[in-house]
């Protein structure tokens, strides 16, 4: 099932999400429906809390659904190491028309359980790592438009009002 993804100033995007407990057949079909979600969007990283579920899930598959191999489930995910630096464009979709240039870590590791609650690490690099730190993050309640600078901010904040009055938001 396709779930409405929240669009920013949302709360639920700005809030912590709570820790998965329970991995049973509702965690199951949560992360099903994320995936096929994220894949409708057309995007390559999806949180709960963006699909209004304040807890710690994020799906993640840069081939866009053409290799299942690269399907990655984190929940409770925390990031223990990063290296390096990249400074890159990244979009979300919970603002859509919004893109822009965000410094992350070039790798990192990830310490995480997959859907049936099996801890495990993951290690990404350049576009796996900006995934795996932008998902964390919304998990988080952090967005990527608070990682950069306060003019670019103030100028996507300025788009965003001036569609949101032209029901475009």
């Amino acid at each position: 099932m396709i779930l409405p993804i929240r669009k920013f100033p949302d709360p639920v995007l700005q809030r912590p999400g709570e820790p998965v407990m329970d991995f049973d057949d509702a965690l199951q079909s949560f992360v099903s429906d994320m995936f096929e979600t994220m894949y409708a969007a057309q995007g390559i990283g999806l949180a709960a809390p963006q699909v209004g579920v304040s807890r710690r899930v994020t799906v993640i598959d840069l081939s866009g659904g053409k290799d299942p191999e690269q399907k990655m489930v984190l929940v409770n995910p925390e990031i223990i190491e990063r290296a390096g630096k990249l400074y890159e464009e990244e979009g979300c979709l919970s603002f859509p028309e919004i893109r822009e240039k965000v410094v992350r870590a070039a790798r990192v590791t990830v310490r995480a359980q997959d859907e049936h609650g099996k801890w495990f690490e993951a290690e990404g690099e350049e576009l796996l790592s900006r995934c795996m730190q932008h998902e964390i993050d919304h998990l988080d309640g952090v967005l990527f438009i608070f990682r950069i600078s306060g003019l670019k901010r103030d100028l996507a904040l300025r788009k965003i009002r001036k569609m949101q009055r032209a029901g475009e938001w």
